[in-house]
């Protein structure tokens, strides 16, 4: 299957269907800054690295790590700065 490529190859992710019908994407990025669009409400797991996360609307930068998580809201935004290299899953919730 194709991997989703943004910003220029530094995040990158592979889209996973589950016999449930759920949908999830594995991925990993690189140090820098994103933003990322949401349609479904997100579970953003944290499997190792660091970022800092703001949804939109919030005024203030939330920091995780491995091993924590952070839901995005349905038809939100969210901006991401990855400090280390941050592999993570991503749940679709419908």
């Amino acid at each position: 299957k194709l991997a989703n490529i943004y910003y220029e190859g530094k995040v990158i992710s592979r889209n996973i269907f589950l016999k449930d019908g759920s949908k999830k994407t594995l991925g990993t990025m690189l140090v820098g800054e994103y933003e990322f669009d949401t349609k479904s409400r997100e579970l953003m797991e944290i499997i190792s690295g660091e970022l800092f996360f703001k949804i939109k609307g919030d005024n203030d930068w939330n920091f995780v790590k491995e091993g924590m998580e952070f839901y995005v809201p349905k038809d939100s935004s969210f901006s991401l700065k990855i400090m280390k290299i941050v592999n993570y899953t991503c749940s679709y919730i419908l």
